[in-house]
């Protein structure tokens, strides 16, 4: 199976947080697009990339970017700590059924879902001009002006292979 890509509908799921909410694809989309993007605690491409779309939901309060973690519950809240990843984190254990439906085959993943349920941009690793698409995407439907998402100082790579 390969990733779900551009157009696609994506697949629909409803997993427990944390936090110990629930969080729904269905009831997010009502708010507008939703932001997934799958990932491993011992990953350091998603060590690197998490904080980065962290900023970006620190710096857009209203857009839902939701984590999926493939680890348990407990190894997911100390990630966030230490990232500081401050969006919910869900929990998507082994069999890991969510992120096959997705089609992953590498984490980080990230997928952005617009209002319509269908997928808007797809991707894995880190990808500098996905980021600043998923950015721009996010801005427009939220009609706001944010500064860049990387730093004028900071010596961002344009791929990191997950």
């Amino acid at each position: 199976m390969s990733l779900v890509s551009a157009g696609k509908v994506a697949p629909s799921f409803e997993l427990c947080g944390v936090d110990g909410r629930s969080y729904s694809l269905e009831e997010g989309l009502k708010q507008g697009p939703v932001l997934v993007i799958f990932f491993k605690v011992s990953c350091p491409t998603c060590q690197y990339t998490l904080p980065f779309l962290d900023r970006l939901h620190q710096r857009l309060p209203g857009a839902r970017i939701w984590g999926v973690s493939q680890d348990n519950e407990r190894a997911s809240r100390l990630f966030a700590e230490e990232f500081g990843v401050t969006f919910p984190i869900l929990i998507d254990e082994e069999p890991w059924e969510l992120s096959d439906a997705y089609g992953l085959t590498h984490v980080p993943t990230y997928v952005l879902i617009a209002s319509d349920g269908r997928v808007e941009l797809s991707g894995d690793g880190f990808v500098r001009k996905d980021l600043l698409a998923i950015q721009d995407s996010l801005v427009r439907q939220s009609n706001v002006t944010l500064p860049p998402l990387f730093g004028p100082t900071e010596k961002i790579p344009e791929f990191k292979p997950g």
